[in-house]
């Protein structure tokens, strides 16, 4: 596992696209969060506040992390060298985990430089330090489980396809319909008094719970039952592919 884990890392660095996902990620934000006008725009709310910041990564992170996933296994497949990891004694289930923690450790990795701006906010806040650091790590630690999540989703996605752009789709709309479209429905009221139980189904509940400062179990057991659902249905369908084989 350990040796997956490192080749994806280093596969992803050896060429420019992981530099650029990762600066992609900082420039976009950065533009929001102090450049374009908007209720993203830090600036303009008039308090040092990482609010923005919490509710505009998730929705980069569904178009970045299925950027980071999509070669995965459609890379292998596409190359014809899936039936050679297939074959090696290490396991479905570590090569699996293998990909899934080298793609999660490039998702962080790209998190990591967004610190600046809680500095910045720290010197911006009026007296310098007035910063709600509780929501703060809170909400750092909802990105990371939001991040868990879709790098799930981006594995069971390039597991179904040898197309990277098929694969980044799929994905994307995995991700999107986790994260949003549960809250959409309840908006609608469609089922009327089970609208609360339908919100709860869905990753932006749980995420802007834990963006509150507070830590429930309840929110880190959804996420962890999620990102183990997608990493068994990847397991499921790789696992598939070596009896075929």
């Amino acid at each position: 596992m350990i040796a997956i884990l490192n080749k994806e890392i280093q596969s992803f660095f050896s060429s420019p696209i992981g530099y650029l996902v990762v600066g992609i990620f900082l420039v976009i934000s950065s533009l929001f969060l102090f450049v374009f006008n908007g209720a993203y725009n830090i600036l303009d709310n008039g308090f040092a506040d990482l609010k923005p910041f919490f509710d505009l990564a998730p929705w980069i992170f569904i178009f970045l992390i299925p950027a980071i996933t999509m070669k995965s296994f459609s890379e292998e497949k596409k190359q014809g060298t899936m039936e050679l990891l297939l074959t090696r004694p290490i396991g479905v289930w570590n090569l699996v985990w293998g990909k899934y923690l080298g793609a999660l450790i490039l998702a962080l990795i790209a998190l990591i430089p967004s610190v600046i701006y809680v500095f910045t906010i720290y010197q911006l806040g009026d007296p310098v330090g007035n910063l709600d650091v509780g929501a703060s790590l809170g909400s750092y630690t909802g990105l990371f489980f939001l991040a868990a999540t879709y790098t799930a989703i981006g594995i069971f996605a390039s597991a179904l396809t040898q197309n990277q752009i098929t694969a980044f789709i799929i994905a994307v709309f995995l991700s999107f319909i986790c994260f949003f479209a549960f809250e959409g429905l309840a908006d609608y009221k469609i089922f009327g008094d089970s609208t609360y139980g339908i919100e709860y189904l869905g990753i932006n509940y749980h995420y802007k719970s834990m963006s509150r400062g507070v830590i429930d179990t309840r929110d880190i057991v959804y996420f962890i039952s999620l990102i183990l659902l997608f990493i068994s249905l990847c397991y499921i369908k790789i696992n598939s592919n070596k009896i075929k084989a």
